[in-house]
């Protein structure tokens, strides 16, 4: 007979896998914790904008988990998930090892699809991953380097030309990040930066539709305008074929062309693979995912936590951002440590304090608590303040902390180095609490600047 194994595995290495790892590691979890991903690196999905185009570095949003569960206890595994058994509680990976587990955390996230568009996957760029903007800046750069060689002006347009896919909070994002920064790549090249086309392709009459950050659409439009490039609204464009130079949608029942080399794909996300293939019946999903009790619990299988993008919701909807999968992993991971105790479940509360939207480089819109809205530089500091205090890990947390304080507030906003030296040491100690105070300083006084101008 098999002794029982008391040990918990988290497949997934996205927020909410990994926040319910480090908040078991904070509350002395009395059991192994084994984290499971094929990536080397966390990747903090949203300042991927600011690592494609060079706002910060490396180890500030793809950090190694090795170096983020440096002294927490938590086993980390790189390897791909081959199957789930969810009755033999075991999981199976591709190098053909395996683990057995007492509880298990479902944190996978979704994958993209592409809505059998043809072409797509093969012809368009994804923006999901490290991998993903490292293929894309040397796509981009290897179609500027050629436009500004070329003397063939149609090549040249359709080189410099890029086609965003999808008018949600991605596609938004993607265009005006491109709109602003394209512009200066082609101009260290020599090239003509008037040039450049960013043309952004939505499905639907309006951008931002039936998404978290539809209250802030009349911002985000007037927006796209003022970026250095300003960005080129496809409303109603439904993409029919990617071809490696052109982009065919139907718009008004008639399939019209865009030419260009370039194609970025936000269009969607679907259910992970592997969540699809649990054995869980349809009267226990919700939009294909696996329907959950209100402390993460599987209905059928009540070891097994899901949370993030692997849960089905359907009476309490969340957003897909940052802020709700770490606290479900906090909040998974406190009933992880209950069932280890003995102790009450609590059912998972998440509070969400509005929405943030990156609008181009230094700048962005913020809904605060759906009752306040912020936009250009102000928000952008409100953005970046609230994204570092979510950094993985105090350590994590500090360094990149710091590192953003010197160069956005102190480099750019004060003539003394004296000055923001000693106030960047300051926040080596205290950490991130001191971004928070600083951007609220700054913030407050731009608006009281505002208010004398006005």
């Amino acid at each position: 007979m098999n002794s029982p194994v008391y040990q918990t595995v988290i497949i997934g290495g996205g927020f909410t896998g990994l926040f319910t790892a480090l908040h078991l590691a904070h509350e002395h979890y009395p059991r192994s914790v084994i984290l499971i991903d094929k990536n080397e690196c966390f990747c903090f999905k949203p300042l991927l904008y600011e690592y494609f185009d060079g706002e910060m570095d490396t180890f500030q949003v793809v950090p190694r988990f090795s170096e983020l569960l440096k002294g927490s206890g938590v086993i980390f595994v790189q390897d791909a998930v081959q199957s789930i058994d969810l009755h033999q509680r075991e999981v199976k990976l591709a190098s053909g090892n395996s683990y057995n587990y007492s509880n298990l955390v479902l944190a996978l996230g979704s994958v993209t699809t592409y809505h059998q568009v043809e072409g797509a996957k093969e012809n368009a760029f994804p923006f999901w991953t490290q991998e993903d903007a490292i293929a894309l800046e040397r796509h981009l750069r290897g179609c500027f380097q050629r436009a500004v060689q070329t003397e063939d002006s149609e090549e040249r347009r359709k080189l410099l030309t890029v086609g965003v896919v999808g008018g949600g909070s991605s596609g938004v994002e993607m265009a005006a990040t491109l709109a602003d920064f394209l512009p200066h790549w082609y101009e260290v090249l020599g090239g003509n930066s008037s040039e450049i086309r960013i043309v952004l392709l939505n499905h639907g009459k309006e951008i931002l539709n039936d998404d978290i950050n539809n209250p802030l659409r009349p911002i985000a439009e007037k927006e796209l305008q003022k970026r250095r490039i300003p960005v080129e609204i496809l409303t109603g464009a439904e993409v029919t074929t990617i071809h490696p130079n052109a982009i065919e949608y139907k718009h008004n029942e008639q399939i019209k062309t865009l030419a260009a080399h370039s194609a970025i794909w936000t269009a969607g996300t679907s259910v992970h693979p592997l969540i699809k293939d649990l054995p869980i019946s349809q009267e226990h999903r919700y939009h294909g995912l696996p329907l959950v009790t209100p402390t993460m619990q599987l209905l059928d299988f009540p070891e097994v936590f899901a949370g993030g993008d692997c849960a089905g919701l359907p009476d309490n909807s969340l957003p897909p951002t940052a802020q709700v999968a770490y606290q479900q992993g906090a909040n998974i991971a406190h009933n992880l440590r209950a069932i280890a105790l003995g102790e009450e479940l609590k059912p998972v509360k998440v509070n969400t304090r509005g929405t943030l939207l990156k609008l181009g480089v230094n700048n962005a819109a913020a809904n605060l608590f759906n009752v306040f809205e912020v936009a250009g530089e102000p928000a952008h500091l409100i953005r970046h303040a609230t994204y570092l205090t979510l950094l993985p890990t105090p350590i994590h947390d500090f360094k990149a902390a710091t590192e953003w304080v010197d160069e956005e507030i102190f480099h750019q906003h004060f003539n003394s180095q004296d000055v923001g030296k000693k106030v960047v040491q300051a926040a080596e100690i205290v950490g991130a609490g001191v971004v928070g105070i600083l951007a609220a300083r700054k913030l407050l006084k731009m608006l009281g600047d505002e208010d004398k101008r006005d």
